[in-house]
């Protein structure tokens, strides 16, 4: 929890900045549709001068985030020593960092999952690190903290996360691969936009988040009325777990501490936003209550999207591409419930906290 406490202000902040350029460049008439640049890269929420300034800004808050979350989660276990360990491994978990591509690989990135494991198993390393170095000499010690733990804590991220990042790439290209072949059987449809909203919801930015998405974008380019409905399923899914998180810290308080209950409503916005990122601090502090309950609303958001026949032509933006959306109520309806369902799975799986 000590690192998701830190990470808070970074997601909080930046999510509301990301969401306010999504709306400036709404209220300009951007369509979110349309807004690609040469490299077939969407780019709505920077169109106008002052959106991008949001977004630029929200952004380099965001990237913060899950450094923040894996170095207090291992300076928690290794005091000190163990916060640039952690932060390194969670900066080249989100930048995807392999041997080859020690700068950062997109098809390497770890995510949220990496930070968690680079968090962890820093700390624990850490810990090994300063019991290896009790038989120093003694006139060594006031070295210790400021060489020969950074250094070699700073070489063990680099080798930890360069071995781990291509694993994670590995999984994703499969998923993706897996994925694109379901989405091109019709007769599947339903089940595959159940499949891709809920695995929205597993890491929240890791590889199952990345692979549903590039799926659906992917397919978005063919204009076809599937497309339109799973690119419609995959934004509904990654919508869900935060109002999941917003909706239950303000129904269910006691099964949430004061911090968490604090933060709790700014998920209405970063939901409603398509910022999935919004449910991370409460997924890395309760993974085996948060990730479920969120996973199986997703999923039930994203299936009775498809059942609904509603579809999406925008890869992005929340209620800010209300007009690129088919059958926009049914779409709500459908929100409301898979937010619901998930809502009262976490009440169930939630034990009331003692404060």
């Amino acid at each position: 929890m000590n690192g998701v406490s830190h990470m808070l202000p970074f997601v909080v902040a930046g999510g509301i900045f990301i969401a306010i350029a999504f709306l400036i460049d709404s209220f300009a008439g951007v369509d979110a549709a349309t807004a690609y640049d040469d490299q077939g890269n969407n780019i709505f929420g920077t169109v106008t001068p002052v959106a991008a300034w949001f977004k630029t800004i929200g952004g380099t808050a965001f990237n913060f985030m899950l450094p923040l979350l894996a170095g207090f989660i291992a300076m928690s276990i290794a005091d000190r020593p163990g916060l640039l360990v952690g932060f390194v491994g969670g900066a080249l978990a989100a930048a995807g960092s392999t041997f080859n591509a020690p700068g950062g690989d997109s098809k390497a990135v770890s995510g949220f999952l990496g930070a968690l494991f680079a968090g962890f198993i820093a700390g624990f390393l850490l810990k090994l690190l300063e019991q290896a170095c009790e038989h120093m000499p003694r006139a060594l010690e006031g070295i210790k903290p400021v060489l020969i733990y950074p250094l070699a804590g700073l070489g063990l991220a680099g080798v930890m996360m360069c071995a781990v990042n291509p694993v994670m790439g590995i999984i994703n290209n499969g998923l993706v691969d897996g994925v694109t072949w379901m989405a091109d059987q019709p007769a599947l449809l339903v089940p595959v936009c159940a499949l891709l909203a809920g695995m929205m919801a597993i890491d929240m930015g890791g590889p199952f988040n990345k692979a549903a998405y590039v799926t659906a974008t992917t397919l978005l380019s063919s204009g076809t009325d599937a497309s339109h409905k799973i690119m419609a399923a995959v934004m509904i899914g990654g919508m869900v777990p935060p109002l999941v998180i917003a909706l239950n810290t303000v129904i269910f308080k006691k099964r949430w501490t004061a911090e968490e209950r604090k933060n709790g409503p700014v998920n209405f916005v970063m939901g409603l936003s398509f910022i999935t990122e919004g449910a991370i601090p409460y997924a890395a502090g309760h993974p085996l209550q948060v990730i479920p309950s969120c996973l199986v609303g997703s999923a039930c958001a994203g299936a009775l999207s498809a059942l609904f026949g509603c579809t999406l032509m925008a890869p992005h933006g929340g209620i800010f591409v209300l007009p690129t959306i088919g059958n926009p109520a049914l779409y709500f309806l459908a929100l409301a419930i898979g937010s619901v369902v998930g809502t009262m799975l976490l009440m169930l799986l939630k034990k009331p906290v003692e404060e």
